[in-house]
């Protein structure tokens, strides 16, 4: 699936055409100095939106990376003050090693498929980030609806993980569980968790799930974790992250659901 995570063409395609409407919870960043480091990786979803709003809060270190140059180029014509660089070679960058205090990484996995291309992005964001600092992630969950379930059936076989399919327009993105979040996330500590609800670029309005992590080592103190909105346990480490955020039945519900759909893949592919 290593062709299908850097779909180049179609984001520079999509840099005119398609809206971006995560959103930023800016007091997931009051422990993180104004003059802090903050890349945004994926700016190109909303050509530099993110960064916008960053500074809008008072933020004045920000730097953008995206890998359709099609997306920087129109980032740099609504915002030439900022700092945007293309990325030639993703998931690496040009910078160095902890150069970062914070990551950004909006609506990015959903774009990267694969399950490899997936791991090799975190570490990338993980060498690039300081000590102590924080990944924020904004992202799509599975969703439950007959529409997507039918299209996660349909791509399983061929893409060979669960969530991954191909829309209308030809591009292959990704939805999430929690659980596989959790694992990719495995380096990390998980401060807190919260879900949206989004528009996706095509219009659709999709459960999403924002994370907040840290970096393991010494570095300035994130903000206190918050509950998501429902009962259960507060936020704990990123091996926990689904348990905590859906609850411990919950959580192994959608885990069983998951397997058994896992299950009903193999069997028609090894009747």
């Amino acid at each position: 699936m290593s062709h299908l995570d850097s779909q180049v063409p179609y984001w520079d395609a999509a840099a005119a055409t398609k809206t971006f409407t995560h959103p930023l919870h800016p007091p997931w960043l009051d422990g993180v100095g104004r003059h802090a480091a903050i890349l945004d990786y994926g700016c190109g979803c909303g050509c530099g939106r993110i960064m916008a709003e960053l500074e809008q809060h008072g933020f004045d270190n920000l730097t953008g990376a995206d890998t359709s140059p099609d997306m920087v180029r129109r980032a740099r014509r609504l915002h030439p003050a900022m700092r945007f660089a293309t990325l030639d070679a993703p998931p690496l960058s040009p910078y160095r090693a902890a150069d970062f205090d914070a990551v950004l990484l909006f609506a990015v996995l959903t774009c990267v498929p694969g399950d490899k291309a997936q791991h090799r992005l975190i570490a990338e964001l993980n060498r690039v980030l300081k000590p102590g600092g924080i990944l924020y992630i904004s992202d799509l969950l599975l969703q439950d609806d007959a529409r997507n379930r039918s299209r996660f059936d349909r791509h399983a076989d061929r893409n060979g993980s669960y969530g991954v399919f191909e829309t209308d327009d030809g591009v292959v993105c990704r939805h999430h569980s929690r659980e596989w979040l959790a694992a990719l996330l495995a380096g990390f500590e998980t401060v807190d968790t919260r879900t949206i609800t989004v528009l996706t670029m095509n219009g659709h309005e999709s459960s999403g799930i924002q994370v907040l992590a840290r970096k393991p080592g010494p570095g300035p103190t994130p903000p206190p974790a918050r509950r998501s909105g429902r009962t259960g346990t507060s936020p704990q480490r990123s091996a926990t992250l689904s348990a905590e955020f859906l609850g411990e039945t919950d959580y192994h519900r959608e885990h069983e659901t998951n397997v058994l759909r896992q299950l009903a893949v193999l069997r028609r592919a090894h009747p």
